[in-house]
């Protein structure tokens, strides 16, 4: 499938938005939708992206993406690690094995960014050590996602130090700039979902009383340094992006306390660090936010003045378009709608109904092998 097919007028006349162009940054994208990033564990033992890997990131250019974005890649061979078999992008093999894919991307026609989080306390399995780091000595709530490996409640992490956070900010610019070596058209930050960045800005998770805690300047501190060192990462070579959400894969309702004026201190500091975009993820799709009338996408939209991704319950385009069109976003990402059918936005620009996603696609684990198995099983294939 073409990554420039632009499809009959029965498409672009029902989605005109999601369709349509849109340059972000350096970027010419050829329509609206993102592949939102995936936690899906079929890295190498070390954490080397595979074959498999490359083939299923191409799919999604092959099927007409706009843009993909990877799922969450460590940043160090020490705490950053969350999940089994999630890949790298530290060691010279973690770095070729992502070169791989972005040259698959690249000779399919799509464009690709690197996410890069740490897991701080949400630390599943980690392959280099046992020892967790966070803000603060705070075990976190919820239990382990039983679909990534996990089982039971999150261990008790340890305090970070002042010189052990000065080592995690450098190590994002150094990941930004491994990143650009393998490839990659930009590189984005989670900082969402309850990870190290959110658990610094959570005053639940975070009691310092340092430069770190206490206030929500300095709650934010964290989120800017990392946004500014990959900022330096990247060298203007590619784009420098940030996903937020209010809510964590541990505390699906959890709300800044300040509501309107958190998002628009949360929001405008981004930018001013330096983000080409901001990607905001929700559980609640279109839901307004603190009775602003907006959506927290159309909030950051508002108060950052760049680009801005919205992730949330869009699979079905009626959502994404309505959004777009209200002026809430820029672009619509989707995950679940992603993994049900790579080719989505191709689908859509030929006036037909995508795939849907099925939870057996990711059952019991949400291995690209659960996937590739659940499809044999249905017999559904997508043109390679």
């Amino acid at each position: 499938m073409s990554m420039n097919n632009s499809g009959n007028d029965s498409g672009a006349a029902r989605w005109p938005h999601i369709l349509s162009p849109f340059h972000l940054g350096s970027l010419d994208l050829p329509n609206r939708s993102v592949v939102a990033p995936m936690t899906r564990i079929s890295a190498d033992a070390d954490g080397v992206p595979t074959a498999q890997m490359a083939d299923h990131y191409a799919a999604f250019a092959r099927g007409g993406f706009g843009l993909i974005i990877t799922e969450g890649t460590h940043t160090d061979t020490l705490q950053s690690q969350g999940y089994r078999d999630q890949p790298g992008i530290v060691t010279p093999a973690q770095v070729d094995g992502w070169r791989q894919v972005t040259g698959a991307v690249h000779a399919a026609g799509g464009r690709i960014v690197l996410q890069v989080m740490h897991a701080g306390a949400l630390v599943q399995e980690n392959r280099y050590t046992d020892d967790i780091v966070a803000p603060s000595a705070i075990q976190p709530a919820g239990a382990m996602g039983a679909r990534y490996y996990g089982d039971g409640p999150f261990h008790t992490p340890r305090a970070m130090t002042g010189d052990e956070i000065t080592a995690v900010v450098a190590s994002f610019e150094t990941a930004a700039a491994n990143g650009m070596t393998a490839g990659f058209d930009g590189v984005e930050i989670h900082g969402a979902n309850g990870y190290l960045p959110v658990q610094f800005l959570t005053p639940e998770s975070n009691t310092r009383t340092d430069a770190y805690g206490g206030s929500l300047e300095n709650r934010l501190r964290f989120h800017l340094e990392i946004m500014a060192a990959v900022v330096r990462g990247v060298a203007g070579r590619g784009l420098a992006g940030m996903r937020m959400s209010q809510s964590r894969s541990n505390d699906f309702n959890y709300k800044w306390a300040g509501g309107v004026d958190d998002a628009k201190a949360i929001f405008s500091a981004l930018a001013d660090a330096g983000a080409d975009y901001i990607h905001v993820s929700t559980h609640q799709g279109l839901g307004e936010e603190f009775g602003s009338g907006r959506t927290l996408a159309g909030l950051a939209r508002a108060y950052a003045g760049v680009p801005v991704i919205a992730c949330g319950k869009l699979e079905d385009p009626a959502n994404g378009e309505q959004l777009l069109a209200a002026g809430e976003a820029d672009l619509v990402a989707i995950a679940r709608g992603a993994i049900g059918d790579p080719s989505w936005p191709d689908k859509l620009a030929k006036g037909e109904a995508p795939l849907a996603f099925d939870p057996e696609m990711i059952s019991p684990f949400a291995t690209l092998d659960a996937t590739a198995a659940w499809r044999a099983a249905n017999g559904v294939t997508f043109e390679a």
